[in-house]
C-alpha cells in the first residue's frame, strides 16, 4: 500500500465559561489544523472535458481494516465509512456543480481496493471520477480518514489527502475530504469546512424571541449559543474564526459584544442608550464598525475591538447603516438614504471619499463585499426584495433570486456562493437558502427553527 502522509486535527475542545445570564450551555470547539504536503508528483491534469455539472462521480462507502467500535457509530467503523461518504456526496450535490453517486447505490470496495481500485468496474457504471476512502479507529480513539480521488480515463490518481480527527469530529473529516474533491475539479478555494452563525426565531410573529445560534455548513451540529432572554441580532465571525461579533439588547439599551468561542468569554464593546446597528468586523480584526441613530440622525462609527472611543466616519443627513469592508481593507461599502431613498455607497476605510454607487431604480441596502473583491452582493428593493451583485465600480447588475423578500447577503468563503434568508408572505416566518452565482442552484438550508441573519464564517483552521 502506498504511504499516505496525514494532516492532525488539533481538535481539543476547551470548556466555556458563561459570563453573562443569556449564554447558553458550554459549546466546545475545534482548532487549527496542520496540513503536511505530500511532494510533488501528485498532481495530474484532469481528462473530462465538458461541463462540470454533467461530471459524475461515484462515492462509495468508505472501506476499513477492522471494524471496531467507535463513540461516532455505535455500529463501528464499517458503517461509519459509509456515513462519511454519504456527507461527502451531499456536499457536493448540494452545491450543484456536480452529479455524484453516493454510497447506498454503490457496492462496498474492500480495504485493498482503496489504493487499487477496479478501474473496470466503476467505468462500467458511468463514472467519470471516483472517490475512495478508508476510516481506521486508533487505540487513543480518535479516527484516521482517508481520501482519494481517481481519473477514470487516466486510471490515475489525481490527488489524495488524509487526517487524524476525534471521534465527534468525523463530519469535519467528510467536509474536508469533499473541498479536496471540489478545490481539485473546479480549481475553486474550498468552503464546506466552515460555519454558519445565524439568529435563530420563535414566537409569533409580533413577538419574536431571538437567540443566536451556529451550526456546520451544511446545518449539522446546531447549537444555541444564547438562551433568548435578551434579543440577539446581526452575529458575525472574526476573521480568524475565534470569536463571534453580535448586538444584543438586554433591558432595553444595545450593547455590542464579542463572545470567544473557544472560552465562552464575552467582551463588551459598545454600550449605548441610543438605537444602534448592524455590526461588522474589520478585515484584520481590530475593528468593528456599527451604525447608531443619534438625535435623528444615524451615521456609521469605528471602534476597537476591544472597546474604547469610537470615531465617526459619516456626517450627513439622514439614515447611514451598514458597512462591509473590501478584503484589503481599503474601502467600506454602506447604505446610505442620503438621496432620498436607500443606496449603496462606497468610502474610503477613514471616511473621506463617499460616493454613491447604486443607479439602477428602486432602493438597495445590506451590502457585502465579497471575499475575493471583485463583487458586492446586496439586496435590491423594487416591489420585491431580491438578492443581487454587482461590480464594487457599481456596475454589471445580477440578479440571484426572484422570491417576495430575500434580504441580508453573506458570501461563503470563497466568494461563490452566497447565503440570505426569506421570509414568507402572510406568516412572517424565515428561513436560510443559499444560491451560486449563477443564480440557478438554489435551496433551502434546514434549521430546527425559524432562521434570519446568516453569517457565513470562514473555512475553519
Amino acid at each position: 500500500m502506498k504511504k499516505l502522509f496525514f494532516a492532525s486535527f488539533a481538535l481539543i475542545a476547551a470548556p466555556l465559561a458563561a459570563q453573562n445570564q443569556d449564554l447558553g450551555q458550554p459549546v466546545p470547539e475545534g482548532g487549527e489544523v496542520e496540513t503536511i504536503e505530500e511532494g510533488e508528483g501528485l498532481s495530474v491534469n484532469v481528462s473530462f472535458e465538458g461541463n462540470l455539472d454533467d461530471l459524475g462521480i461515484a462515492i462509495p462507502g468508505f472501506a476499513t481494516d477492522a471494524n471496531v467500535p467507535t463513540p461516532a457509530n455505535q455500529n463501528g467503523t464499517a458503517a461509519l465509512g459509509k456515513e462519511l461518504a454519504r456527507v461527502i456526496t451531499a456536499d457536493l450535490k448540494n452545491n450543484g456543480l456536480f452529479k455524484p453517486t453516493g454510497p447506498d447505490a454503490l457496492p462496498q470496495p474492500g480495504f485493498g481496493e482503496i489504493t487499487a481500485p477496479n478501474f473496470g468496474t466503476w467505468s462500467n457504471r458511468g463514472a467519470e471520477m471516483l472517490v475512495h476512502g478508508y476510516v481506521r479507529g486508533r487505540s487513543d480513539g480518535k479516527l484516521t480518514v482517508g481520501c482519494y480521488l481517481y481519473d477514470m480515463a487516466l486510471q490515475s490518481q489525481l490527488v489524495r489527502e488524509g487526517w487524524v480527527v476525534p471521534a465527534a469530529d468525523w463530519r469535519r473529516a467528510a467536509h474536508k475530504c469533499a473541498d479536496l474533491i471540489y478545490s481539485r475539479l473546479s480549481g475553486e478555494s474550498p468552503f464546506f469546512d466552515s460555519r454558519i452563525a445565524y439568529i435563530a426565531e420563535t414566537g409569533p410573529k409580533d413577538n419574536r424571541s431571538k437567540r443566536l445560534a451556529i451550526m456546520d455548513s451544511d446545518g449539522a451540529n446546531h447549537r444555541f449559543i444564547t438562551t433568548g432572554r435578551s434579543t440577539a441580532l446581526t452575529p458575525r465571525y472574526s476573521p480568524d474564526y475565534r470569536q463571534l461579533l453580535y448586538l444584543s439588547y438586554v433591558d432595553g439599551n444595545p450593547r455590542i459584544y464579542v463572545y470567544d468561542i473557544g472560552t465562552g468569554k464575552q467582551t463588551l464593546v459598545v454600550q449605548n442608550t441610543d438605537p444602534t446597528f448592524a455590526p461588522r468586523w474589520s478585515p484584520d480584526g481590530r475593528h468593528v464598525l456599527y451604525s447608531m441613530a443619534v438625535g435623528g440622525n444615524t451615521d456609521i462609527y469605528r471602534v476597537s475591538a476591544r472597546g474604547g472611543r469610537s470615531e465617526r466616519l459619516t456626517d450627513t443627513p439622514g439614515i447611514d447603516i451598514g458597512g462591509s469592508y473590501s478584503p484589503d481593507g481599503r474601502q467600506i461599502v454602506f447604505e446610505s438614504d442620503r438621496s432620498g431613498s436607500q443606496q449603496i455607497y462606497i468610502m474610503n476605510a477613514d471616511g473621506s471619499n463617499q460616493r454613491r454607487l447604486s443607479f439602477f431604480g428602486g432602493r438597495a441596502a445590506t451590502p457585502e463585499w465579497s471575499p475575493r473583491g471583485d463583487q458586492v452582493a446586496f439586496t435590491h428593493i423594487a416591489g420585491n426584495f431580491r438578492i443581487a451583485v454587482m461590480s464594487p465600480a457599481g456596475r454589471n447588475l445580477r440578479y440571484l433570486t426572484n422570491s417576495w423578500q430575500d434580504e441580508a447577503p453573506t458570501w461563503a468563503p470563497n466568494g461563490r456562493i452566497i447565503q440570505y434568508f426569506r421570509t414568507e408572505r402572510g406568516s412572517g416566518r424565515t428561513s436560510l437558502w443559499q444560491v451560486d452565482l449563477t443564480g440557478e442552484n438554489e435551496r433551502r438550508l434546514p434549521t430546527p427553527v425559524d432562521a434570519s441573519d446568516p453569517a457565513w464564517g470562514p473555512i475553519l483552521p
